[in-house]
């Protein structure tokens, strides 16, 4: 049983890990870095100029911005610095509306944005931003998590305590390696889940409202590839079904199209990502539903999912060479077999289930094909619950499993943050040099 003051810290990690985000959560990282600068600037800026670690550029470089109808950076470092309300944390652009877009093209078509890569500091997540106007500027810098200011100058002086006045449920920590005062175990994940009183665990379904909301809106639009769509259509039945499986992929493959294309909707991230929270979610949700599973199974699936892609991230990193849907559709994968009536022991099989399959999937930046990988993820944890609950899995003579589940995890992210840094590297070269 564990101890009340532990699981507090427990329901304080996932309220810092689990909020509602608008938009690719890089380039609002980016445009909220930019709003913070700018609101210390005190008004608009003439020039902005951005350093940007390479993981950074990668995932804002194909994304759409809500609300624009364009792609990448530019508009919204533009719209950060004309609407962006830093208080409003990964939610920065809300205010956004056509009069914003209008004069966010006119500031990016007056060149008065700069883009660098920072070379210095080896932070994955690094993003500064200077703004100039009149002989004045401010700097803002965020390191880390995509919340987490470490950095503010006003001219020559530095301000002290920079995350005043952001969002309080921001996700800021002080190290790379998530929340150190809360370590957790898969062991810890479950217990936690399974013993908590559900009253305090029910502020999850919120992220059901949010991300069924959009899985809806990339139904009712054109948004991406259509792979959500596609799969409801009478192709996608006549050759999928209309089975439990096919409903999963689909929720979830919508609700990626809407936010990968731009949609002006807010999504329930987790651990900095859009997508991590759709695909802790939706699978969750959409096999409860078909399931007839109880609102009380569904919430602590749904606390299993999320808290055990969070568990992950702590070794993993913000960001990393691993496509965070290996994470997210791993903790999915737990819910799911959560659900089925599945106990701790069929939860570490499907994670080692999941760890074997998955393993090396690259992230080459935030995109509209993002759904194709979700699909790929969550295909492969139904799959893996549905062995784990008949008791097969990976075992230690194969690969990179280990005996011991958590190992596996660990092997897992240091393959993602240590490993894959070369390819990280390389990825980035093929992404920005294509002609």
């Amino acid at each position: 049983m564990l101890p009340t003051d532990e699981k507090q810290r427990i329901i304080d990690l996932i309220h810092q890990q689990v909020v509602p985000a608008i938009g690719c959560t890089e380039p609002m990282a980016v445009a909220l870095c930019v709003a913070r600068a700018t609101e210390l600037l005190g008004c608009v800026p003439e020039h902005i100029s951005l350093r940007l670690s390479a993981n950074i550029l990668k995932n804002a470089m194909g994304v759409g911005i809500p609300g624009t109808g364009m792609i990448g950076l530019p508009i919204a470092v533009a719209l950060g610095a004309l609407i962006g309300k830093s208080a409003y944390g990964l939610e920065v652009l809300r205010d956004c509306d056509k009069a914003a877009v209008e004069r966010g093209r006119a500031f990016v078509a007056g060149n008065r944005i700069s883009i660098e890569l920072e070379k210095e500091d080896k932070d994955k997540l690094y993003i500064n931003a200077v703004c100039s106007a009149a002989g004045r500027e401010a700097e803002a810098r965020i390191k880390t998590s995509h919340t987490n200011f470490v950095y503010l100058r006003k001219d020559g002086e530095e301000v002290t305590n920079p995350n005043a006045d952001v969002n309080p449920n921001a996700n800021h920590h002080p190290t790379d390696n998530g929340d150190a005062e809360v370590p957790l175990t898969l062991r810890k994940v479950y217990d936690f889940a399974t013993e908590t009183d559900v009253e305090d665990l029910r502020f999850i379904l919120e992220a059901k409202r949010l991300n069924e909301e959009a899985a809806a809106q990339g139904l009712k639009d054109n948004y991406g590839h259509q792979l959500g769509k596609t799969m409801c259509s009478p192709l996608g039945k006549g050759i999928m079904g209309d089975s439990i499986f096919s409903k999963i992929l689909s929720a979830t493959s919508c609700a990626c199209d809407a936010r990968m294309a731009g949609a002006m909707v807010p999504v329930m991230s987790n651990s900095g990502s859009g997508n991590q929270g759709i695909c802790a979610t939706m699978p969750v949700v959409v096999f409860a539903e078909e399931n007839h599973n109880t609102e009380e199974e569904l919430i602590r699936g749904l606390i299993i999912s999320n808290l055990t892609a969070i568990y992950i991230k702590q070794s993993l990193g913000a960001l990393s060479a691993l496509c965070g849907c290996v994470v997210a559709s791993t903790g999915s994968s737990c819910g799911i077999t959560y659900l089925m009536g599945g106990n701790y022991e069929q939860i570490s099989y499907s994670v080692k289930n999941m760890i074997a399959n998955l393993t090396g999937m690259i992230c080459d930046g935030a995109k509209p094909s993002c759904a194709l990988k979700l699909t790929s993820g969550v295909s492969t944890a139904v799959m893996s619950a549905m062995l784990a609950m008949q008791h097969k899995y990976v075992t230690s003579q194969e690969g990179i499993i280990d005996e011991d589940v958590d190992k596996s995890i660990h092997n897992l992210t240091n393959i993602g943050k240590y490993g894959m840094d070369e390819t990280d590297r390389f990825v980035l070269d093929i992404m920005t040099h294509k002609t």
